[in-house]
């Protein structure tokens, strides 16, 4: 099954995009309303996932929908730094005994074709393709099967970072939760489409249509379910958590001379089975 969030119209405008949003199933060519404002709604409501696969409601067609984020207020994003070995010694990193965790604010968070904002703030904008775990239920110190079991689905995300903001300190989220910078989506592809809950699936960033990130995410050094675990042990999960998995080797901060976004550029993240991201970077204007 696959789940998304679409912005529609007015009430009385369906199809037409505008500032009201809700969770659909994609079924081919068509988008079944599910009557929820978004996929977290649906992962939080009783019915949970199960609901969704046989809810009915309004159709509208796949064909122009704008995609609004996958879950726009999780209660947490928890994200993973150096989960790649091409990545980590890239990085100059050894391999970690443990996954390196940051978070980022809801606020960051953009839909699959949404603008990137650029700061004005920033030299050193670069692109971060990952894999993405959503959360279907709550969980805390998760073993092995409940792990397994919290895990609604997969989607596509872009951990845009300030590289100099980030290495201003040894903590990395002032460089890694600017505003409107991470598009994630398009869609949540539930695990049983993709091979489980620890899928092998190849992973690629495009920057204005060069390949800079090629990989496969069975190359993860801790996958999602060995995420998933060790999260939980700290934190209670909820549904619509966000768990960014770590990016490959091919960061524009890594390559000699160091290649950053611009505006103007076009950013395109895609792993086979989940979708794509498709974004412009844009200055952020001046609020």
């Amino acid at each position: 099954m696959k789940l998304a969030t679409i912005r529609l119209g007015e009430p009385g405008e369906p199809g037409e995009p505008g500032d009201r949003t809700t969770a659909v199933r994609v079924e081919g060519d068509f988008l079944v309303d599910l009557g929820l404002p978004d996929v977290g709604a649906v992962l939080a409501s009783a019915g949970g996932l199960t609901a969704a696969e046989t809810a009915d409601g309004p159709r509208y067609p796949a064909t122009g929908a704008e995609f609004a984020t996958l879950v726009p207020r999780p209660s947490k994003v928890v994200c993973v730094g150096l989960n790649y070995q091409n990545h980590i010694k890239e990085m100059g990193r050894d391999l970690p005994e443990y996954p390196t965790l940051f978070c980022k604010f809801a606020d960051t968070l953009i839909g699959a074709h949404d603008a990137i904002q650029r700061p004005a703030e920033t030299d050193a904008f670069d692109w971060e393709a990952e894999l993405a775990v959503v959360i279907g239920r709550q969980v805390r110190r998760a073993d092995e099967a409940a792990a397994k079991a919290a895990i609604a689905g997969f989607t596509v995300l872009n951990d845009v970072t300030c590289r100099d903001w980030q290495f201003r300190t040894r903590e990395w989220l002032q460089g890694k939760n600017w505003d409107s910078t991470t598009p994630v989506g398009p869609c949540l592809v539930t695990a049983d489409e993709i091979g489980g809950p620890r899928p092998a699936l190849d992973i690629r960033c495009e920057v204005n249509g060069r390949v800079m990130q090629q990989d496969n995410t069975g190359d993860l050094l801790f996958d999602p379910v060995d995420l998933v675990r060790y999260v939980s042990t700290m934190v209670r999960l909820n549904p619509g958590d966000i768990i960014a998995t770590g990016t490959p080797g091919g960061v524009g901060h890594a390559r000699k001379p160091p290649v950053f976004l611009q505006a103007g550029d076009l950013v395109v993240t895609e792993i086979a089975g989940l979708g794509r991201l498709e974004n412009h970077v844009v200055a952020e204007a001046a609020r």
